[in-house]
């Protein structure tokens, strides 16, 4: 069955990639990882993108872990990120994990290379050709420091190569207009936890989030609140959890949220380089957190 917009709803969990303690890809944790959050209501899982370490994985690993994936989630819908910066490496990782059974890939903006509006519309047309999966543009600028104008996510939406798209971006003027131009033909995605509820009661489908890797639970309560109408009671519960939010963005993401999981119980091992652990005022903060927002709250 071949995914469309209408499948894009709910909670995506953008999943940590988990390392044993020598570094190497636990593809038995990922597995455990993907089953806990399809049994908490997860919609579908999201792979190796940035939380997932794509940049420090190997060719062989991403495509490794997209099947272990697939495996895990019996049926729901795996989309993994392809964050290559140039088109062949990007198409490359696409026929890896087309083969490796991923539903669908979550392709971010062109970067490093930025092309003008024309040129980024057509990279993604052009991958859509050459790639037989449904795709989800994945726009965060403050990484890539390249977007889409709302005018060309309606012209991708309307052509029909992309389905949805994850919005990580803080410009609410602009995620609307993005809801404007391309709204009713696209699924509009939050990659933003603090602006979650928020997305959601403006129009957002869902959300594709990282710290659901630990709290999944604890978002699709606060998805179901904001879709209902009660963006009040969605923001409360959202506010409870600003301060796991403050400390595991910290610094760069995931470093400090697999340390938190492995305070909660959930060992998905350490980070790669460049990243590095937590310093001691991050871990301070993670310790402090952890007791405010413990597991059975989550729950």
């Amino acid at each position: 069955m071949t995914l469309t917009k209408d499948d894009l709803h709910g909670l995506f969990t953008a999943i940590v990639t988990p390392f044993t303690a020598d570094g190497a890809v636990d593809y038995e944790a990922v597995k455990a990882l993907v089953k806990r959050q399809l049994a908490a209501g997860a919609t579908g899982i999201v792979p190796i993108g940035g939380t997932g370490e794509y940049p420090a994985l190997s060719r062989a690993e991403r495509a490794g872990v997209v099947s272990a994936c697939v495996e895990a989630a019996g049926g729901a819908p795996v989309l993994p990120g392809v964050l290559s910066t140039g088109y062949e490496d990007a198409l490359e990782a696409g026929h890896d994990f087309l083969a490796a059974g991923a539903a669908g890939l979550m392709l971010v903006t062109p970067y490093y290379a930025v092309g003008p509006q024309e040129g980024m519309r057509a990279y993604f047309a052009r991958y859509r050709d050459m790639v037989d999966l449904p795709l989800m543009a994945y726009e965060i600028p403050r990484r890539t420091n390249a977007g889409l104008s709302p005018e060309t996510y309606g012209r991708l939406a309307e052509d029909g190569t992309i389905i949805g798209m994850k919005f990580s971006n803080y410009d609410v003027p602009g995620f609307i207009a993005t809801l404007r131009e391309a709204g009713d033909q696209l699924a509009v995605l939050s990659g933003e936890e603090p602006l979650f509820a928020t997305h959601v009661a403006l129009g957002a489908k869902g959300g594709v989030l990282a710290s659901a890797s630990l709290y999944p639970e604890y978002w699709i309560k606060v998805f179901d609140l904001a879709r209902s109408g009660d963006l009040a009671g969605a923001l409360e519960m959202q506010h409870r959890i600003d301060p796991v939010l403050t400390a595991i963005y910290r610094e760069t993401n995931p470093g400090p949220l697999k340390a938190l999981m492995k305070m909660a119980g959930q060992d998905v091992g350490p980070v790669r380089l460049p990243l590095t652990a937590p310093s001691a005022e991050t871990m301070a903060m993670l310790t402090a957190v952890l007791g405010r927002i413990g597991q059975s709250e989550a729950a």
